[in-house]
């Protein structure tokens, strides 16, 4: 975690956030870059989520840039404290952040890569931020899942397989209980428990054509 190794004032004023960044607004060391839209101020712990979930995100395939650095105290007094005794203690560092201040840079990634490691990031960070050097129209490449069985679409092949060979099926599913027959279809009879299987009956033959009655015919 980010913090100072010494200070000339443990305590100094709040100071004020107004105006826009006129240093560190752009890239300097990676290809793409985030990029604070607000004024904030950015705890060191904030800033070690951010990196980490990063890092995390493209395993060890690029380089991660933090363009910040928390050299602020911020103090606090006690809960149910009365007013005044001075200055509290300091409780933390915090990165004084304007809009426009580049807040980290990546390099050796793609676009899509980039874009969805800094949309992680940004879940962690206390102000808005928006992507430098990723163009328009690009999207957010997909979380990669590291537990579980791969998901796989029908009409396409597992990982390994040949092009047209079947992927491994599951139980089937049970036939549901209490169903109607069709419109016209012959009731089905269940076998009694212990009976022997009915050996499968011929077809019949087709009936003869009636023979007409003697003496039915016409003089």
């Amino acid at each position: 975690m980010l913090l100072p190794a010494r200070v000339k004032y443990r305590k100094v004023h709040r100071g004020r956030r107004t105006g826009v960044a006129t240093q560190g607004n752009d890239l300097a060391f990676g290809e793409f870059g985030l990029q604070a839209s607000e004024a904030a101020w950015m705890s060191n712990r904030q800033i070690e989520a951010a990196r980490r979930v990063m890092t995390r995100f493209v395993r060890r395939g690029g380089q991660v840039f933090i363009r910040v650095f928390p050299d602020k105290s911020v103090t606090k007094k006690p809960a149910e404290t009365r007013m005044g005794s001075g200055k509290g203690a300091p409780e933390g560092w915090v990165a004084v952040i304007k809009p426009g201040r580049v807040l980290f840079e990546m390099g050796g990634v793609t676009p899509e890569m980039a874009k969805r490691a800094f949309q992680l990031a940004a879940y962690k960070l206390p102000m808005k931020t928006r992507t430098l050097g990723i163009k328009s129209g690009v999207k957010a490449a997909a979380d990669i899942k590291i537990k579980g069985p791969a998901e796989v679409k029908p009409g396409e092949g597992l990982e390994g397989l040949a092009p047209g060979a079947a992927a491994p099926v599951g139980p089937a599913a049970p036939a549901p209980r209490g169903g109607k027959a069709a419109p016209g279809a012959a009731p089905t009879m269940k076998a009694a428990p212990g009976a022997a299987p009915k050996a499968p009956s011929a077809p019949k033959a087709a009936a003869a054509p009636a023979k007409p009655a003697k003496g039915g015919g016409k003089k």
